[in-house]
């Protein structure tokens, strides 16, 4: 049997490549220029990409028409034009399991980070300034009977909400495509609307999709309606805050803290306003990068990638339309 290529982003862990062994070459190549790539690529059958590189239309036609399937390490598809891939015929994959519980971590790392003045209180130390006389100091937050809210309540809000559960936190989210019961299961109470929940958080997570209905969720207005002295935590998508409301809303205390994991655009601007905020945590989105959650999210990846290649319609099949012109080679 031919075996067909399929480039990757970065050199994958032995579990993931021995999936594609038996039907694929992988190869990991770091071209000189971005003219060399689409050249090398061009002859392949599948790319399994990160979230930085996108595809629209012109990108894909310098691919050309040999590609026909582009798999994410991960959630969000937002870098790929599924309008554009699914006339070219070009299956769209993601591994929505994948970076579940790295994410998931991460939001709540930030989390007790903020609410304990960990980062502060270290800035502080590292500065020489010693120990803040008492009252200085914004109180942290206790966070066992606070009230966390999830605007979102997919795989990796719910796990949040798992172990905010366990902290002993009372959860409330918005989410109007779960279902009561999902909700209800993870013992978390919904509400109507982002309007109703955002007065009640004592720390607010952001766990949505980035969509063109979700652009700046969380804009001037809706800061304002979030609690005075609470605390706001994004690992989903940098497009779902306005930043420099964010950062008006750091500025004038009416946010005692935000942990940022994600940008937009990614990468920041070397000197971004959130980084000279003290009560401003930003991370590299680095949510799912952790030893298992990389190894998770590649298997999966070339799991899905191999089914397509079998002729299987993967499980986790982005633009689902595109799946018969697939199959029929057209």
């Amino acid at each position: 049997m031919n075996k067909a290529t399929v480039w990757t982003h970065s050199q994958f862990q032995p579990p993931a490549l021995a999936v594609l062994d038996p039907i694929a070459h992988v190869v990991t190549s770091r071209p000189a220029s971005l003219e060399t790539w689409y050249k090398e690529v061009a002859a392949y059958a599948a790319l399994i990409v990160g979230a930085a590189q996108v595809f629209d239309g012109p990108v894909l036609d310098r691919i050309g028409p040999r590609l026909r399937i582009i798999a994410r390490t991960g959630i969000g598809v937002d870098c790929i034009d599924l309008d554009v891939a699914t006339e070219r015929g070009v299956l769209v994959l993601n591994t929505p399991d994948g970076p579940t519980e790295s994410t998931a971590e991460h939001a709540v790392a930030l989390m007790l980070n903020l609410t304990k003045q960990v980062a502060v209180s270290d800035r502080l130390l590292r500065s020489g300034a010693g120990f803040p006389p008492y009252g200085v100091l914004r109180p942290g937050l206790e966070v066992h009977d606070a009230v966390l809210g999830l605007a979102g309540l997919g795989r990796i809000g719910g796990r949040v909400a798992e172990i905010a559960r366990v902290l002993g936190m009372r959860v409330l989210a918005y989410d109007p495509f779960v279902a009561p019961d999902r909700a209800a299961a993870l013992g978390v109470q919904l509400v109507a609307s982002l309007a109703e929940l955002l007065p009640q958080a004592d720390v607010l997570s952001i766990h949505c999709p980035a969509t063109p209905e979700t652009h700046h969720l969380m804009n001037a207005d809706t800061l304002a309606m979030m609690k005075p002295g609470s605390y706001l935590v994004n690992v989903s998508r940098g497009a779902l805050i306005d930043e420099t409301a964010l950062v008006a809303a750091l500025e004038s205390g009416h946010l005692a803290g935000a942990g940022i994991d994600v940008f937009d655009p990614e990468p920041p601007v070397a000197q971004h306003p959130l980084f000279a905020l003290p009560n401003a945590i930003c991370t590299s989105h680095i949510g799912s990068y952790t030893s298992a959650g990389v190894v998770r999210m590649q298997v999966q990846a070339c799991e899905q990638v191999a089914m397509a290649l079998r002729g299987e319609r993967p499980t986790h099949l982005v633009n689902p339309d595109v799946w018969e012109r697939y199959r029929s080679g057209a």
